[in-house]
């Protein structure tokens, strides 16, 4: 009898959570979030229809799992749902770059960048296939009682 190798429980270069994004054409979202944010392709298992049943991208240091629609399996995506709850929160070294670059790959501006109370440089993005993002530089450290001196102050962003 063999002794099973140790296996670690989770994969190397991957963290606690990695979000799972559905998406109407997700071969499409791969190229999109390369030329948006510079993702960098971990692989992919096509079905034999030739929908994306797997896909495994990279943004900065943290993963992103892509995958097609199968409304047969009611896997839908947010644009066939209406749009979703959820918003992907993208940490960069240069914001207004990086969101220049998104909305010259093809995103949609929800929120422009600007300094935010609680010391971020941060906007937000509609995805062409229906997903939120927010991307931000941390711009100033600030303590607990500035945030919510700063929060007590909507609009300013300051």
């Amino acid at each position: 009898m063999s002794t099973p190798s140790k296996v670690a429980a989770i994969p190397p270069g991957m963290h606690s959570i990695t979000p799972h994004l559905v998406c109407a054409g997700a071969a499409e979202a791969i190229e999109f979030y390369k030329k948006a944010f510079g993702a960098r392709e971990g692989g992919r298992l096509a079905g034999p229809d030739g929908r994306l049943m797997h896909a495994h991208i990279n943004i900065g240091d943290s993963s992103l799992m892509l995958v097609d629609e199968m409304p047969e399996w009611k896997c839908l995506g947010p644009k066939a749902l209406g749009g979703s709850p959820v918003t992907i929160h993208l940490y960069v070294e240069d914001v207004d770059a990086v969101f220049a670059q998104a909305v010259a790959a093809g995103a949609q501006v929800k929120m422009p960048v600007a300094d935010m109370f609680w010391g971020d440089r941060y906007g937000q993005l509609v995805d062409p296939f229906g997903h939120s993002w927010s991307v931000a530089t941390h711009v100033r450290d600030l303590t607990p009682e500035e945030i919510r001196k700063g929060a007590d102050c909507p609009g300013t962003g300051q």
